[in-house]
């Protein structure tokens, strides 16, 4: 029976449910709110891109943030910094108070990802780093579906700025556990942590280069097809705009169900290997959709696409905790989210590009193409990962 023994990774686990609940619920209504005070979809976009912007500017210096704080203190820190953001967010009248609120915001929660990642992939055992972050992710995704069910219900009965106060009050909840359930690291986990370091960045960004291009791949394709499938669907496709949000739905769906299933896969066969499998499923269902016109064959395409390329990013995050030492995980998480959000700037714009120019088709083609390049990049680069080279003996999941 595959198990994880320290209790301290389910501490995680709750503490992250509770935030992606917090993201969830406030995620859902952010264009409503902004919506009801009049911005215009342009506007809503371009004020979209001020959260990239602060996990951008934020991800580089939450490494060494993390490295000085500790992953607890700056874990919860984060979440109540989030905790006030998120709660001022609707008490916000002008676009500059917005665009600022918004950019921390997106400050704050690379901050809680990079320490929760490091404290995460500190406690894993070797042979079963991929399963223990796949859970992570699976714990997001649950809040994520759950906070915008949450809103739903939350608008019917009270005033729109009442959802925003009550995700402040989850990252609050949040940050309580994580301060009185999670236990510090034993001396000697934390003395390697804070080991003297003779790599340098370069060095690190060597090592992880497949699961930098992994999570900037994801980063550009998630806010492309989030921002742009359902104006393809409606224009181009004849789908119902009601009926578009049944495909978010299925995609998460897929996420959720495979997520765990890949994750012991990685640990099992090598987690290049595996990502590189996933990326090939997943671009054919991409590429496969400009050729469907059924909406229940579009349902399936969407469902696999989920468990596919979803489901790459905890694999590519075990990927590092296999080839950067405990010393250098702070920097290796920070550079990461570095190009996760990098993508989630640069995807938007060359995505839109396309399809104003040569229709959703070209637009969903060329993100097929980028998993293409990361398939490609997977196998020039195969030696990045030392599991990928002989398939390791199953191992039985229990942590120290």
């Amino acid at each position: 029976m595959r198990r994880i023994a320290d209790r301290n990774v389910w501490i995680i686990y709750g503490v992250m449910l509770l935030v992606g609940i917090a993201y969830g619920l406030s995620t859902a209504v952010v264009s409503l709110h902004l919506d009801h005070l009049h911005y215009d979809k342009h506007e809503i976009g371009w004020l979209a891109t001020a959260f990239a912007t602060g996990i951008v500017l934020a991800s580089l210096p939450s490494g060494a943030l993390v490295r000085a704080l500790s992953p607890k203190r700056a874990l919860v820190g984060a979440l109540l910094g989030y905790a006030v953001c998120v709660s001022l967010f609707p008490r916000c009248e002008t676009t500059a108070s917005i665009a600022v609120v918004r950019a921390c915001d997106g400050a704050f929660s690379v901050v809680v990802w990079v320490a929760a990642e490091t404290e995460l992939l500190g406690r894993a055992g070797k042979s079963h780093k991929a399963f223990v972050m796949s859970l992570y992710a699976t714990c997001l995704a649950v809040g994520y579906v759950v906070g915008p069910l949450s809103a739903r219900v939350l608008i019917g009965l009270f005033p729109m700025a009442r959802v925003f106060y009550v995700a402040g009050a989850f990252a609050i909840a949040a940050a309580l556990l994580a301060q009185v359930m999670l236990a510090s690291r034993s001396q000697a986990a934390a003395a390697a942590a804070h080991a003297p370091s003779a790599a340098s960045t370069m060095d690190i960004l060597r090592r992880i280069r497949t699961s930098c291009f992994a999570t900037f791949a994801y980063g550009y394709f998630q806010i492309s097809v989030v921002a742009l499938l359902p104006l393809y669907l409606v224009k181009e496709k004849g789908i119902p705009e009601e009926r578009t949000i049944l495909l978010t739905a299925l995609f998460a769906l897929g996420m959720l169900g495979f997520s765990s299933f890949a994750g012991r896969l990685g640990d099992r066969f090598g987690h290049l290997r595996v990502m590189r499998v996933l990326a090939v499923v997943g671009l054919c269902m991409v590429a496969s959709f400009v050729l469907l016109d059924s909406f229940a064959m579009m349902g399936v395409a969407v469902t696999i696409a989920g468990a596919t390329l979803a489901t790459i990013s905890p694999v590519s995050l075990a990927l590092q905790g296999h080839v950067v030492p405990p010393e250098e995980l702070h920097r290796a998480n920070a550079l990461y989210n570095t190009f996760y959000a990098a993508g989630m700037l640069v995807g938007p714009p060359v995505s839109g590009y396309l399809f104003r120019a040569r229709g959703g088709g070209a637009m969903l083609f060329h993100l097929a193409a980028l998993w293409v390049l990361f398939v490609i990049f997977t196998i020039v680069f195969s030696a990045d990962d030392p599991r990928g080279r002989a398939a390791a003996p199953a191992a039985k999941l229990t942590e120290a």
